[in-house]
């Protein structure tokens, strides 16, 4: 369901993007070409901050935003999803935050108030809180980062995880195609 904010403004979603029927996109969000928005998600972009502003949510192009993910803000500050990017069922996306271009963030994970580079994959039931993760990390399952933790604990992203979240892009951009098909949309 795509819906106005209190402020008045309405999501602008590209055509070849597939919403599903169950999903939340509110106020100021952009959704760009071939993006996924998954079953139960919400994508509200309606809070202010102290001077009344309010910065959009947008999804970049052939990102998926699967089953109940949750992407929000406090006080009106900026999220960015990048292109390509995979954000895994159930998780948390809540801005200020920016997510760079082909990052993996697995169920339910939690991301606030952080910048993800480039390329990362964030396993499962992880919390990123408070920091800048630079390009090409991989963050393993069940990890809780803030500030305090030393990324240099951190490795690369294995070449076999890369290659994983290539085919979740692809596999949804499928789901895009198909489900714009059944719609007749296409």
């Amino acid at each position: 369901m795509l819906r106005k904010n209190p402020s008045d403004i309405s999501p602008i979603v590209a055509k070849t993007a597939f919403i599903d029927p169950t999903a939340i996109v509110c106020g100021n969000v952009i959704i760009e070409e071939n993006v996924f928005v998954g079953p139960y998600a919400v994508i509200r972009a309606d809070e202010i901050d102290a001077a009344g502003n309010m910065e959009p949510i947008i999804i970049r192009r052939d990102s998926n935003i699967q089953d109940g993910v949750v992407i929000h803000s406090l006080s009106g500050a900026a999220v960015t999803v990048g292109q390509r990017t995979s954000i895994a069922h159930r998780s948390i996306i809540h801005g200020p935050c920016e997510v760079g271009d082909d990052v993996f963030i697995g169920f339910n994970t939690v991301v606030f108030r952080s910048h993800i580079g480039n390329g990362c994959v964030i396993r499962h039931n992880c919390v990123i809180e408070g920091l800048e993760l630079p390009a090409q990390m991989h963050v393993p399952s069940m990890s809780n980062i803030d500030p305090n933790f030393d990324l240099g604990r951190l490795e690369k992203v294995p070449s076999n995880y890369s290659t994983f979240s290539k085919s979740v892009v692809a596999a949804n951009q499928r789901l895009v195609k198909g489900y714009k098909k059944l719609a007749n949309e296409l």
